[in-house]
C-alpha cells in the first residue's frame, strides 16, 4: 500500500509539473505576442497628395507636442513671420519618449538645413524635406497647421552604431491642432527680429520600404 500511494503522488506531482509548464509556456507565448501587436501602426486617411510609396509600410508612429517657432523678417514691401524651427517631443502611446524634432543642417547634403527627428534612445537622426502639404478642410482641423508628406534627405546612425530611425525613407505629418502663425506682431520695421513660440501637437507616422531596405 505505502509503496502503490508513493507512486501515486509521484505521479501526481509529475502531472502538475507538466500542467505547470503548460500553462507557463502559453503565459510566454501570449506575453511574447502582445509586443508585436503593440508595434503595428495603422496610419489614418490621407488626402490623396499625401499617400505615400506603394509597398511602404508604417513602422513607427509618434504624438508630438511642442512648439513651431516664427521669426518676424521682412517680405517684399511689407513684413512676416518666418518658420525658423520646431521644437517638439514625440511620445508613444505609452508616454514614453520617441524622439525630439527641431530643424538641423543635414551632413548629407553639405549643411542645408532641414527637419530633423532624433532617437531618444540611440540618437541616429533623419533629416526630411517636405514634397506636398494639405489644408483640406476635410482633414486639417480649423486653426492648424497644414499635414505634410516629407521625403528622407538623410540619415545618420548614432554614435555607438544605433540605427532606428536609419529605415525611414517617408514621413507623414497628420492630425495637426494649433502651430498657425499669428495674424498680428509683424507689420513694422520695428517688429523685425521679434519672435513667437505657438504651441502644436501633430502625429508623425514614419514608413520604411522594403526595396530601400534591400539596398
Amino acid at each position: 500500500m505505502e509503496h502503490r500511494n508513493t507512486s501515486e503522488v509521484r505521479a501526481l506531482r509529475g502531472t502538475r509539473r507538466i500542467a505547470w509548464g503548460t500553462a507557463l509556456a502559453v503565459a510566454l507565448t501570449v506575453a511574447l505576442a502582445q509586443p508585436a501587436h503593440a508595434k503595428r501602426v495603422t496610419p489614418p486617411p490621407v488626402p490623396g497628395e499625401l499617400e505615400v510609396d506603394a509597398g511602404s509600410k508604417a513602422f513607427l508612429v509618434g504624438h508630438a507636442s511642442g512648439t513651431q517657432n516664427y521669426v518676424c523678417l521682412p517680405l517684399g514691401n511689407g513684413y512676416a513671420w518666418n518658420l525658423f524651427t520646431p521644437e517638439a517631443t514625440l511620445f508613444n502611446h505609452h508616454g514614453k519618449q520617441l524622439t525630439t524634432h527641431f530643424f538641423s543642417p543635414n551632413p548629407v547634403e553639405h549643411g542645408i538645413v532641414r527637419a530633423a527627428w532624433q532617437h531618444s534612445r540611440d540618437t541616429s537622426s533623419v533629416w526630411g524635406q517636405v514634397v506636398a502639404f494639405s489644408s483640406n478642410a476635410d482633414f486639417v482641423a480649423p486653426g492648424a497647421i497644414p499635414w505634410l508628406l516629407i521625403k528622407v534627405v538623410g540619415t545618420e546612425p548614432g554614435p555607438t552604431g544605433g540605427d532606428a530611425m536609419g529605415r525611414t525613407t517617408q514621413i507623414q505629418r497628420l492630425n495637426t491642432t494649433g502651430g498657425v502663425a499669428p495674424s498680428t506682431g509683424c507689420a513694422a520695421s520695428t517688429d523685425v527680429g521679434s519672435r513667437v513660440f505657438v504651441p502644436y501637437t501633430a502625429d508623425y507616422y514614419f514608413y520604411s520600404h522594403p526595396a530601400s531596405e534591400e539596398d
